[in-house]
């Protein structure tokens, strides 16, 4: 039995017996994990998003209205203000406009729905100004900026079906009939959520390889992360520098390879490119703990290995798309800084640079920053710890809630009040399409360029060493869209500031995705471009827009003319990949994994 002095002796610990020793690590652990896993349940109550971000925004909202009382009392004066204004143009028979597409329908500018859209459209303007505080912390300010916009977006008449006048045309044109509709609508969404087949069938699946992603190309390369397809030419003679593109591993890589009239891979083939791109896997619970040095690896270095075993000596025009842009980014670095990576001499080397939507300064994120911060990456991080991957659904929840009006709102008033089934085309299949994310891999990169901006700080690690951008020497086309809420065109323009290459920066019409799938003879495409030479002077984005050259079409066509300008200039019999490097047809076996798949 242990002593009694040792059990009391509280000044040496070691003299205290095993049993009685509290590990105090282990201990708080425990409770982290607690806490974790408190924080995941509540996330399902919460729509995943951090009560604590919100808390500390209004916090400091409510303290600014306290501390600044001529500001408060012009706000409350400003409100019956907005109100009066209200009445008058309504006794003027003044409409909402129908810029505001919630309010387009002609029936808004009429009594009494007129005045139901104005004083929404008042209440949008006094909340502007009311969460834009002076002195407010620019985060908190944008945050309750967003949340106020959120809150009014769902209380709009025009989501209610008897306030909508839309709506009751239609339900006294169709006896109803549209409500019958809707309903059924509501039975089949409900059902989609919970993993139930829909009672009405689609008229058209959309299926990889069949409808979508059907360019002819064979899989020459597997690891545990990504198959690496090459496409089977379509000219006789090819370039000889071949094109190898790295996609978004959020989203399946057929994006680029929708059908032929609209398919960026295609386009390239027909142009006499040899064309590689990466197919990512869907990840399960054994790639909890994979991140980004393993993104990195497996998909960029690795499948550079294995086009120089197929392609030997052969330079490559390498591009990015989205955080594939994002991670490209970081390879070119490594691979241009003085001791390269390991092993360099296995790499192909890189002939040019093109980054397509993709950010590499995080500093000013748009909207995508008002939804990351440190509590909610630490509630994501709870989230994933269960499974230890963040699920499709979940993060396609959050991009659809920066744009609730249009994917939300506007899509119920559609779907539930006026009865109309969606008719899904090929880029909403895709979109539909989700991925999950690993754990390890997310919060990783949630926090080093988000958080961080350890990437334009060249603080971001590559092979234990951290990168500098200002190592990239090759040349660089950049494409920005006018439009883009997940990469803003301005943010992803940064990458002026942080290498001294040769740059010829686009900005295309069209938003994240419809701006970069944008084929030659689409309707009303048009893009500016405007080449930056090496150590070239800064021009800030506003003056680079007023100078830079515009043209109508498509920017593939002026991306095809600069790869033709970067390479050798020399042409090579087409390639075919030899039957013993063929491991399957495309669009291989990783594309087909869904997120609602079990986990292998």
């Amino acid at each position: 039995m242990p002593s009694e002095s040792a059990a009391k002796d509280p000044a040496n610990p070691s003299a205290a017996p095993a049993t009685w020793q509290v590990d105090e690590a282990r201990h708080r652990e425990a409770a982290q994990r607690f806490d974790r896993w408190l924080q995941a349940g509540a996330s399902r109550f919460i729509a995943g998003l951090s009560p604590v971000s919100l808390a500390l925004a209004s916090t400091e909202w409510a303290l600014r209205l306290w501390s600044h009382p001529a500001e408060s009392t012009w706000l409350a004066l400003r409100a019956p203000q907005l109100a009066a204004d209200v009445l008058a143009r309504t006794a003027h028979g003044d409409g909402p406009g129908r810029e505001d597409a919630r309010f387009a329908h002609p029936a808004w500018q009429g009594w009494p729905w007129s005045a139901m859209a104005l004083s929404q459209q008042a209440a949008q303007a006094w909340w502007r100004e009311a969460t834009a505080l002076r002195g407010m912390d620019h985060h908190h300010r944008d945050m309750m900026g967003f949340f106020a916009r959120q809150w009014l977006d769902a209380l709009s008449p025009s989501n209610v079906g008897p306030l909508n006048p839309e709506v009751m045309e239609r339900t006294v044109k169709e006896k109803g009939a549209n409500l019958g509709r809707g309903a059924a609508n509501a039975v089949d969404d409900w059902r989609r959520r919970h993993a139930l087949a829909p009672l009405q069938q689609a008229e058209h699946a959309w299926r990889p390889g069949q409808d979508l992603a059907i360019t002819p190309g064979k899989v020459v390369y597997r690891n545990e992360l990504v198959e690496l397809i090459q496409y089977l030419p379509l000219t006789s003679t090819v370039q000889a520098e071949p094109v190898f593109i790295v996609p978004s591993w959020i989203m399946k890589y057929y994006i680029l390879d929708l059908q032929p009239h609209n398919s960026m891979v295609r386009w390239l083939v027909e142009q006499g490119h040899t064309v590689f791109i990466l197919s990512w896997r869907n990840p399960d619970e054994s790639d909890a703990q994979r991140g980004m040095a393993d993104y990195l690896q497996l998909g960029v270095f690795d499948c550079l290995a294995a086009i120089a075993k197929l392609l030997p000596g052969v330079a490559v025009h390498a591009c990015g798309y989205c955080l594939g842009g994002t991670l490209l980014s970081l390879a070119a670095a490594a691979l241009a800084r003085p001791s390269g990576v390991e092993p360099a001499d296995a790499l192909a080397p890189l002939a040019s640079v093109s980054l397509l939507a993709a950010e590499t300064d995080f500093s000013e994120p748009g909207e995508m920053g008002v939804l990351i911060d440190e509590p909610q990456v630490e509630l994501l991080e709870a989230m994933m710890a269960e499974r230890g991957f963040l699920t499709g659904p979940q993060m396609a929840g959050s991009f659809a809630y920066l744009h609730a009006r249009d994917q939300v709102w506007a899509r119920r008033l559609r779907e539930l009040w006026l009865g109309e089934s969606q008719e899904t085309n090929d880029l909403m299949a895709w979109n539909a399409d989700v991925t999950r994310m690993p754990a390890a891999m997310h919060s990783e990169y949630l926090r080093r360029c988000y958080l961080h901006n350890e990437i334009a700080e060249g603080r971001f690690p590559v092979q234990g060493r951290p990168v500098s951008l200002a190592d990239i020497r090759q040349p660089m086309f950049v494409v920005g869209t006018e439009t883009d809420h997940v990469s803003p065109w301005k943010s992803v323009y940064k990458i002026h500031q942080l290498t001294s290459a040769p740059l010829t920066f686009v900005l295309t019409s069209g938003g994240h995705n419809a701006g970069i799938v944008s084929e030659p003879g689409h309707a009303h495409r048009h893009y500016a471009l405007r080449l930056r030479l090496a150590d070239g002077a800064w021009t800030d984005p506003d003056h680079w827009a007023a100078g830079a050259q515009r043209f109508e079409g498509s920017w593939w066509t002026a991306w095809h003319d600069w790869l033709l300008q970067q390479g050798s200039g020399k042409t090579v019999k087409a390639r075919r990949p030899a039957a013993s490097q063929v491991l399957g047809d495309a669009p291989g076996h990783y594309v087909h994994q869904r997120y609602d798949d079990p986990p292998t």
